[in-house]
This record gives C-alpha cells, structure tokens and sequence, in this order.
C-alpha cells in the first residue's frame, strides 16, 4: 500500500518533474558545457577548457559591465523596498479611495517591460522630454533668483543622469512588492498591537518592534528576489538606450553583455561563460542572505 501511494504520488508530480529537468536543469548543464567550448551557434563548437573564463580576467568590459550590475542592485534595492513598504503602508490605512490607489500602483507592472521602457525613453528625452519640460521653468526662475546656470540634465546623454533615469523607469514596478508587504500586513496579529497599545508605544515604535519582525519573512523573499532581478536587469537599459550601452557604457550590465556576445558577436561559448558567472554571483549573494537572515527573521508561531 505505501508503494502504492508512493508511484500515485510521483504520477502526479511527474509533469512538474518533467519540466524542471526539460526547462531548468538541461539548460543549466547545457550552457555549463557551452562555456567551456568555442561555440558560435552557425558552426559545432570545440573544446576549448576555462580559456573562455580565463579570456574574462583580462576583459574589462566584463568587469564594467559587474560593475554596473553591482552599483545598481545597491542602489535600485534599498529604494524599491523602502518604497514599497511605504506605500503599503500607507495603503493599510483605511481612507477613501484606497482600493483605487491599490491599483494605480499596481497597474504599472501590467504594463509590458519594452512598453514601459519606450514610454520613459519619451519622457527622459534631453529635448522635449516631459520631465525636463517640467523642470525648465523652474530651473529658469532659480536661476534670474539666484544668477546661477542651471540646466535640466540631459538624461540618456550623460552617465550619472542616465543611471539615475534607469533606477527611476525602475521603480515603477515596485506594485508586486507592493501587494505583497499589503498582503502580510493583514496578517499581522492585532493582539499585538492592542498589547503595545496598553504599554503605551507609539506607532513609530509598533512598526518598528512589530510590524517589521512580523512581516521580516516577506521583506527576506523581496529582498532575494530583487536582488536576483536587479543583476539580471535587461529590457529596460537595452530599450533606453536603443540596444547600446549607454553614455560610457554606464548602462552596460551582465544581461547586456551576455547578449551582445551570443547575438552580436556570435561567440556563444564566451556568452555562456559570462552567464555561468552571472549564475554563481546571484547563487553567492543568495546563501550569504540566506545564511545572514538565519538568525534575523521572525517566524511566527500562528
């Protein structure tokens, strides 16, 4: 009978089973194997060992390219979580009109990832961009107060307001984790509130002893999965700059330039070297989370 309920069991999962080693663990092997042979997709590729990974030491595209992916993770995630848990709790609140709120915030990540990015790439043009077209009248009057010579940045021309105009497209699809954080904070239990309400704790102090611990294991799971998203960020920078990197190559990240490799330069065995390393960093920052976190999030005994 155990037997039995055993191979039932394995039927049911089989499809899923099934997938997972089509879909995920085959290309993973695939491209581990690729990395290690001189492949260009038009002709059979050839062992060639770690040369592919030897040629990324001296590369310094590559190293750019890390560099960027690396500075917008530590720039985009602690913005897009403390903006989300913001938001959501602002929206906790019961006020009018918070169910239509809810879905203005969240209507931007219906939207498609190139949509999204081409109707930015319109509002952060340098002329007649409807950002700098609000920011000229009053850098204007600043500058007749002031005598100063102040001018709206020219977005995706230069390297700091082009980094700066990525991170902001980018945070227009914080209303996933936005639904989330709403989503724990209906669970955290309001004896405790009731509880730190009688010893007399301010809301700044609830939120921070309360809130923060109950919801500590979905802040964990938005914090990898946005760490996992920032380093493979792609649509995005490739739609605002027109499939380029960028004003110096400031908006070139390891999605990029795997891309650019296995599509441009047809070198795809060096294209799958980049993405197994891309593979190990977000595999190495996950366990230091996972292992960081250990100790830190509060799991609920409800």
């Amino acid at each position: 009978m155990r037997n039995r309920r055993i191979w039932t069991g394995l039927a049911f999962v089989s499809p899923w089973i099934a997938g997972f080693l089509l879909f995920a663990v085959y290309p993973l092997l695939s491209v581990a194997y690729d990395s290690l042979c001189d492949y260009s997709v038009l002709r059979p590729g050839f062992f060639v060992g770690a040369r592919n990974y030897s040629d990324l030491a001296g590369d310094g595209a590559f190293w750019l390219a890390l560099g960027n992916s690396l500075f917008f993770a530590a720039v985009y995630l602690p913005l897009s979580l403390g903006s989300a848990l913001l938001l959501s709790l602002l929206l906790h609140i019961r006020l009018p009109g918070r169910g239509i709120l809810r879905t203005i915030y969240f209507l931007p990540t219906v939207v498609p990832m190139v949509c999204l990015a081409v109707i930015w790439q319109w509002l952060l043009r340098g002329d007649g961009g409807l950002i700098n077209a609000l920011f000229d009248p009053l850098l204007r009057l600043v500058n007749h107060l002031t005598g100063g010579h102040l001018r709206a940045p020219n977005w995706l021309m230069e390297p700091g307001p082009a980094r700066m105009a990525l991170v902001m497209a980018s945070l227009w699809t914080i209303g996933n984790s936005v639904l989330i954080f709403l989503a724990a904070l209906h669970d955290v239990p309001m004896h405790l509130y009731e509880s730190a309400e009688i010893d007399g704790a301010t809301s700044v102090q609830k939120y921070i002893h309360i809130t923060l611990p109950s919801i500590s294991p979905v802040i964990f799971y938005c914090l990898v999965s946005g760490l996992i998203g920032c380093l493979q960020t792609f649509a995005i920078p490739f739609i605002l700059t027109g499939g380029h990197d960028g004003p110096d190559r400031s908006l070139l990240f390891l999605s990029t330039y795997i891309f650019q490799n296995a599509f441009v330069y047809w070198n795809m065995g060096y294209a799958c070297a980049v993405a197994m390393v891309l593979f190990g960093i977000v595999l190495l920052f996950t366990f230091i989370l996972v292992r960081w976190s250990a100790k830190r999030i509060h799991i609920s005994a409800d």
